[in-house]
């Protein structure tokens, strides 16, 4: 593995985190190939699926817009290259903050994501993504509530 290509895979775990932050779609369209699959399972219970990445990037539109700010924070990557496939392992913790009249307003939770890559034109794409939460804490509600006004703020009806 050379030095560019870890720099250039872990660069989309970083850039993931600032995109969810900033709400950039743009920049979070840029990392990942055309379709994806997502496995959150160890957070939401739902099976991996496999989808258009601009279907997931809607659905975190409408979370991300419904919450007040999110901080995520990415450590300790853990990289592995096969020719124009790779591997990674990173630590990630991330805040959620949205301010309501039921409890906390805050919810965060920490674990690691390991994605798998592949190099295409113009460079290293995330084409999978698994999520393992190891710990939460706070107000897990503010998710759903999110979503809600996610959908409120964007004018979109719940489906």
């Amino acid at each position: 593995m050379t030095f560019e290509d870890f720099h250039a895979i872990t660069s989309l775990r970083y850039t993931y985190a600032l995109a969810i932050d900033t709400r950039d779609w743009s920049l979070l369209r840029s990392i990942f190939t055309d379709t994806i699959t997502m496995d959150f399972s160890s957070y939401s219970g739902q099976p991996s699926a496999t989808m258009p990445v601009d279907e997931w990037i809607d659905g975190c539109k409408v979370l991300f817009t419904g919450l007040e700010a999110t901080q995520h924070v990415m450590t300790n990557p853990l990289v592995e290259v096969d020719g124009d496939s790779a591997r990674q392992r990173m630590y990630m913790k991330a805040e959620h903050f949205l301010q309501n009249g039921s409890g906390n307003a805050d919810f965060a939770l920490g674990g690691y994501y390991d994605d798998r890559l592949i190099r295409i034109e113009p460079g290293w794409k995330i084409e999978a993504v698994t999520l393992t939460v190891l710990w939460n804490r706070g107000n897990r509600h503010i998710m759903q509530m999110a979503a809600e006004r996610g959908l409120e703020l964007l004018g979109k009806t719940p489906s």
